[in-house]
């Protein structure tokens, strides 16, 4: 477990950053973009979280902030120093979870009939959000996966997990008793 002593190193000041096996990097690297856009995304998940969702909701989402603790150090690290430092990573059975959890969900909330805008609840449009964040952390993790290697199951993840909290968002919306804003297409 790390441990922090001091949380400034003044080590960023000049634009640069260490990755988890200590190779110096620019701030705006793609790598560090993409760690950055997970770490945005897991704090939407704990605002989300902060407004009182419903109970199974409140129950799965913990673990899935952790997770994505899991797929910061998979990203912090390159491909070729995560051995040598046991680095937690995401793995096919967090893709296999999430793929379990959107079933069960959805099978409540029953199929899509009409696009739904991002809202409703107050939960369900963090959720929505959350949504759009992790859509964006895909799209860096894809960017910086052209450049380097990332780990095997990182895509995979995020794609799912894009898709698990749009129906997250909507069994949100179904279990406040708050109708799905629909997109009318005559408007």
């Amino acid at each position: 477990m790390p441990r922090l002593t001091k949380i400034y190193t003044r080590g960023g000041d000049k634009g640069a950053t260490s990755l988890g096996g200590g190779q110096r990097v620019s701030k705006d690297s793609l790598r560090v973009q993409a760690y950055g856009t997970v770490d945005e995304l897991n704090s939407a998940i704990g605002l989300a979280l902060s407004h009182g969702l419903s109970e199974r909701l409140a129950q799965v989402l913990p673990a899935i902030q952790n997770e994505l603790f899991h797929l910061g150090s998979d990203l912090c690290f390159l491909e070729e120093d995560k051995t040598r430092h046991n680095v937690p990573q995401i793995e096919a059975r967090h893709v296999e979870t999430l793929e379990q959890l959107i079933d069960e969900l959805n099978d409540i909330v029953g199929p899509l009939e009409n696009f739904i805008l991002p809202g409703g609840s107050i939960g369900a449009a963090h959720l929505h959000l959350a949504r759009s964040i992790c859509r964006r952390a895909e799209r860096d993790v894809i960017s910086l996966a052209q450049a380097e290697a990332v780990g095997a199951f990182a895509v995979a993840y995020l794609n799912r997990l894009s898709d698990a909290l749009f129906v997250m968002a909507r069994y949100e919306n179904r279990a406040q008793g708050v109708a799905e804003p629909l997109w009318d297409i005559r408007a």
